[in-house]
């Protein structure tokens, strides 16, 4: 069902828990998916601009917890299947990725964690096959049942159709604004955290403070620079198309998933976020607790607000992140009180 990719198969072997890259064939697409650990599946689902490798922190935390940890290169990213058309990057193709996938792997339940639309993506996945996917993680973007109208309807309504940044993102060309990757990349990453003063950072609704702006910095200071160079060389070889046609295809999302407007995820969840993240401010101009957020979904076991952090807490928050991922995956497999 899957064979090693011609990378190499694992980074030092000699390693307890060494890292695994394959190349899996999925619903007849071919996918480069991370591996890490043996145990119950925690299955990792990135965003925008990311790829698998954005995961290894938390990887190699829930391997030595006695996890496996996967991380595939979502469709259109990376090295995955990554078709042109837009229409199929809705959710229902992308659930359809992660299902086959562990399907492909064996696997026959998985924890979902995901980030920016790894998390929107993860969230939905989680509707449509409750029976597969046992519980989430959602960094950077809350977790909402399907409204009546969509997120981008919403934002018309509200007459933030010309300030928002994402319809931009969503226009045909629009990749030809993140080119060269090797300026792209370093900017989304510095902008989008925590560390420009707050009256620079990236605004969803302030183009003078866009993300695309030069960064002042090469490499953020919380960043790892393997990771930064591993990134821009992926966005070299792909492009930005594949990235944008999430955007593109969320509408699709909404309008595809009517049957399952106002469903609420039972399951357990988590729920992380960067207190300086622009988006997550965007979402939620008054920080959630739990039981602000328990109406909407039920399963909600807690909401981690990280102080100082932005739109990347996997990175500038790596351990912290992970510690609470390991000690929410441990709380699920304690035998229930009752």
């Amino acid at each position: 069902m899957y064979e090693a990719s011609d990378a190499a198969t694992a980074t030092n072997p000699a390693d307890p828990f060494p890292v695994r890259r394959l190349m899996v064939e999925v619903n007849g697409a071919p996918f480069h998916v991370v591996e890490q650990g043996e145990g119950p599946a925690v299955l990792f689902c990135h965003g925008f601009p990311d790829t698998s490798e954005t995961w290894l922190h938390q990887m190699g935390a829930v391997a030595k917890a006695g996890y496996r940890a996967i991380a595939p290169d979502m469709r259109g990213f990376g090295r995955s299947h990554a078709p042109t058309e837009a229409e199929l990057y809705s959710t229902l193709h992308i659930a359809g990725d992660l299902v086959g996938l562990l399907a492909a792997l064996d696997v026959d339940s998985a924890v979902v964690v995901g980030h920016d639309w790894g998390a929107d993506h993860a969230q939905r996945a989680v509707v449509l096959r409750p029976d597969l996917f046992r519980a989430l993680v959602t960094l950077s973007i809350p977790i909402q049942p399907r409204g009546e109208l969509s997120h981008w309807d919403m934002l018309r309504e509200q007459g933030l159709e010309k300030r928002y940044y994402a319809f931009e993102m969503k226009e045909p060309g629009a990749e030809a604004s993140f080119e060269p990757a090797e300026k792209s990349i370093p900017s989304i990453f510095h902008w989008l955290s925590g560390s420009p003063s707050p009256d620079a950072a990236w605004d969803p609704l302030d183009s003078s403070r866009h993300m695309l702006r030069p960064s002042p910095v090469p490499i953020p200071d919380w960043a790892d620079p393997a990771y930064i160079e591993h990134t821009i060389r992926s966005f070299e070889e792909t492009g930005f198309r594949g990235g944008l046609n999430h955007y593109r295809g969320s509408q699709a999302t909404f309008d595809l998933m009517s049957a399952f407007e106002g469903v609420r995820i039972q399951h357990p969840s988590l729920y992380i976020w960067g207190a300086s993240d622009g988006l997550c401010n965007f979402f939620h101009p008054t920080p959630p607790t739990r039981d602000d957020l328990l109406p909407l979904v039920p399963g909600l076991v807690d909401v981690i607000a990280l102080e100082n952090v932005g739109h990347w807490p996997q990175h500038e928050a790596a351990d912290r992140v992970s510690s609470e991922l390991v000690k929410f995956l441990r709380g699920l497999d304690q035998p229930q009180q009752g």
